[in-house]
């Protein structure tokens, strides 16, 4: 009975992921594209977008609202690691720029999309990732990371968080994380896809991985069908990426566009 039952389930996941596809625009028949950031502006427009808080995570703990972390080239966005020069006004040792649309603007759950160019650096930590809106309690109500790089890797991480894959340790049963290769010299698109179902990570249009959401969601496994707010930050050291070489700085991450496409 057990193994009839664990056959079931799988059998269950593969319905969930297995019929979820990415691809070109012309495959996306279930997606509108609703709104689009380009970045053409001579400044960030913020009605949307606000720089990050300082805060003391890991990922947090360098941001900063300095000018010299943010610029507006060529219509991207560049948010950059510096090395802070004045430790009485900052005792950061360094400076990183971030931006987030938290408390401006929030998603439905549907299609993200953000063509990115990462330019590689020891202790350099550039993440796209997703927050729920409005009131949260993390890990409980979830994260969803749609790209994570690290130093100078050839691979980008993808990763949910919550109370069942965080405080409950089950990372495994279904797999949490992954990691898939990018171009480290040009422009990458880095993707998800929001069901009730699942959450579906794609990179250059290719499928990477997809989370299930099993057992009805219990033990906190599948918080992420909600509206959510969008994160793009330049990050420096931490546990996780290791020491900061600053040799190495200034660091830069190139935003070409944001796309959020809205289920038909």
């Amino acid at each position: 009975m057990r193994l009839l039952l664990t056959t079931i389930a799988c059998a269950g996941l593969l319905m969930s992921c297995g019929t979820r596809t990415t691809g070109n625009d012309d495959n996306n028949s279930d997606w509108e594209l609703v709104w689009t950031e380009d970045f053409d502006s001579t400044a960030l427009d913020t009605t949307v977008w606000s720089k990050t808080d300082r805060g003391t995570p890991d990922w947090a703990n360098t941001q900063s609202k300095d000018e010299r972390c943010f610029e507006m080239r060529d219509g991207k966005l560049v948010l950059k690691g510096i090395i802070n020069d004045d430790l009485e006004a900052d005792t950061a040792h360094y400076l990183t720029g971030g931006v987030w649309t938290k408390n401006k603007k929030s998603f439905e759950p549907g299609r993200f999309e953000i063509r990115a160019k990462l330019q590689g650096a020891q202790g350099a930590w550039p993440a796209i990732w997703l927050l729920p809106a409005g009131s949260r309690v993390w890990p409980d109500d979830g994260e969803i990371d749609i790209m994570e790089r690290l130093n100078h890797d050839s691979i980008a991480f993808q990763t949910v968080h919550s109370h069942y894959t965080y405080t409950l340790d089950r990372t495994q049963d279904p797999v949490s994380s992954v990691t898939s290769p990018i171009n480290t010299d040009d422009f990458n698109v880095y993707g998800v896809d929001m069901y009730p179902d699942s959450i579906v990570f794609h990179i250059n249009g290719e499928r990477t991985t997809c989370y299930p959401r099993i057992n009805d969601g219990a033990d906190g496994q599948f918080p992420y069908y909600r509206p959510q707010f969008l994160l793009i930050d330049m990050q420096l050291g931490g546990n996780w990426v290791g020491p900061v070489d600053p040799a190495q700085l200034p660091v830069e991450m190139e935003v070409d566009w944001v796309k959020y496409y809205r289920h038909k």
